[in-house]
């Protein structure tokens, strides 16, 4: 029995310095692979990605909740927005209420723009430049006439001013550098307002004339208290033109 037990023992202790051995030997085999740069190999592969222009309709957008969507006060509840890549997304419809007939000379406010998702805010036009380009473009407004009703009663003198003008965008490209602060439009005639330099202006852009604030009472309307009033209905129309021309250095906008 003592034998044995002395042959498991001699056994064990062979092991131990076997398995040691081959521990000690392996670990400074390995030190010799990683001790020379020649055992290191490099390759490189590659990752691309291409962008075109997009021609999809950006959808009109809460300036300040991506999640709003404007609604009013005029049907459709938006006009849907022209086609990209370079496109106007929507512009506000005025409302200035219904009014009483008086021989003072009367300044009225546009309701503020309602959206689905929170409280009124500013009236605005929204522009996306989806062409992938940064080269630049023109916003401008007309009034296509005097307020009038649909006998062709006309609201002589009668005169809109956007004011509180402010661009906001998500986008990283420079904001239009030029923009309507204050405008007052004259029937007929073309107003720039907002235009975006070569190097700005792409993405989505709003101009938002004023805050949640002075969102209702942003946009005037002066009406003459000489003017002859009828009881009865005026309405004009705005006509928005977006160009490919870059905004340049002009006297109307501010920076």
């Amino acid at each position: 029995m003592k034998e044995k037990l002395n042959v498991l023992a001699s056994v064990a202790v062979a092991s131990t310095v076997l398995v040691s051995g081959m521990a000690v030997g392996g670990a400074h085999a390995f030190a010799e692979e990683g001790a020379t740069d020649e055992a290191i190999k490099e390759y490189q592969s590659n990752a691309i990605v291409e962008f075109e222009p997009s021609t999809d309709k950006t959808d009109p957008t809460d300036p300040n909740n991506p999640d709003g969507k404007p609604v009013g006060p005029t049907e459709p509840d938006p006009n849907p927005g022209t086609d990209g890549p370079l496109s106007i997304d929507f512009a506000s419809s005025l409302d200035f209420g219904k009014q009483k007939i008086t021989s003072l000379d009367k300044i009225y406010t546009a309701k503020a723009q309602a959206f689905t998702e929170r409280a009124d805010g500013p009236n605005y036009v929204q522009v996306t430049d989806n062409r992938g380009t940064e080269a630049g473009w023109t916003l401008k407004v007309k009034q296509e006439a005097q307020f009038k009703t649909t006998d062709e009663k006309v609201l002589t003198g009668a005169k809109i001013t956007f004011k509180n003008g402010v661009v906001n965008t998500v986008s990283e490209s420079p904001k239009p550098s030029i923009f309507a602060n204050e405008v007052a439009l004259t029937p007929g005639e073309e107003a720039t307002m907002m235009a975006a330099k070569d190097g700005e202006g792409a993405g989505t852009h709003v101009l938002a004339f004023g805050d949640d604030s002075t969102a209702a009472t942003s946009i005037e309307l002066s009406v003459p208290g000489n003017t002859t009033k009828y009881a009865k209905k005026y309405d004009t129309q705005l006509t928005w033109t977006l160009s490919d021309v870059p905004g340049a250095d002009a006297a109307e906008g501010n920076e």
